[in-house]
């Protein structure tokens, strides 16, 4: 996600290990509980789009309608427009957009899809209410967030523990709540959706592949993305912290029955 006012900084930045989590969501892992509403003639925004992974596929499952995937970085905009995926698809645009401002008409989208977005902005629920104007009075709100608070792993693990304290303190620190998932619902009324239907699920790292996966991806997010900026610029982490802490996640990811999961929260809402 990276949808914000101009002030507004995205908390993980654009380092290649934040692209490479982005990069690995699809329709299917990430937007399940939307699938089946979908029809073939939808027009479909899907706001804070980054490297357009889910775009692509929801664009595919579209094949008479319209996608537009919109992110408030330039670059990131670009890189969805250039992958391959992206020039196969003649119903997908990608466009550099803001969530509090969308630029595009009242009422103009079947089904308007922002998935990790809402966690990372200071004002959720003015961006809902701009979500819920683009909608058409029979269309969709579709939103997934994450919730830090709620996750857990095994096998227990003090740096691991701390991190999640950390990332929690951090997220906060820019405005944002980490623990969004669990707000969904209350956002969503309070941006007066006249229905909302709450549901969740979860991702799931347990393979040795995916603990290699998802704790090197974390173990650089801590040392080298602009967490780790944000992380020491606030002072809730030195340098040397954030080192023992990316030890710890590798630490964990060597671990023959470690496990890891990662609920969240989904709303499908009526205008």
């Amino acid at each position: 996600m990276h949808n914000a006012p101009a002030t507004h900084r995205y908390l993980h930045g654009h380092h290649e290990s934040v692209l490479r989590s982005h990069s690995q969501r699809t329709a299917e892992n990430s937007a399940a509980y939307l699938l089946d509403r979908l029809r073939p003639y939808h027009k479909v925004l899907d706001v804070g789009c980054g490297p357009g992974t889910i775009t692509i596929d929801l664009a595919e499952r579209v094949p008479n309608g319209v996608v537009i995937g919109v992110d408030a970085e330039p670059a990131i905009v670009s890189q969805a427009r250039s992958t391959p995926r992206a020039s196969e698809r003649a119903n997908l645009s990608f466009e550099v957009g803001d969530a509090y401002h969308l630029g595009v008409a009242t009422g103009s989208f079947d089904v308007v899809h922002a998935h990790q977005v809402l966690q990372h902005l200071a004002d959720p629920v003015a961006a809902l209410n701009e979500m819920r104007r683009v909608c058409n009075p029979d269309g969709l709100v579709a939103c997934r967030d994450g919730d830090y608070g709620a996750m857990f792993w095994y096998p227990a693990s003090e740096a691991m523990t701390e991190w999640q304290a950390l990332y929690r303190a951090v997220a906060r620190s820019t405005g944002g709540e980490p623990d969004a998932g669990r707000h969904l619902a209350a956002w969503a009324h309070a941006a007066g959706f006249s229905k909302v239907e709450v549901s969740a699920s979860m991702w799931c790292f347990a393979t040795p592949s995916e603990r290699q996966w998802w704790g090197e991806l974390w173990a650089e997010r801590l040392t080298k993305s602009r967490f780790a900026e944000q992380a020491t610029n606030e002072h809730l982490a030195s340098t040397a912290d954030l080192e023992r802490l990316a030890e710890g996640w590798r630490a964990w990811m060597v671990e023959g029955d470690g496990c890891f999961f990662l609920p969240h929260g989904e709303v499908l809402c009526t205008p």
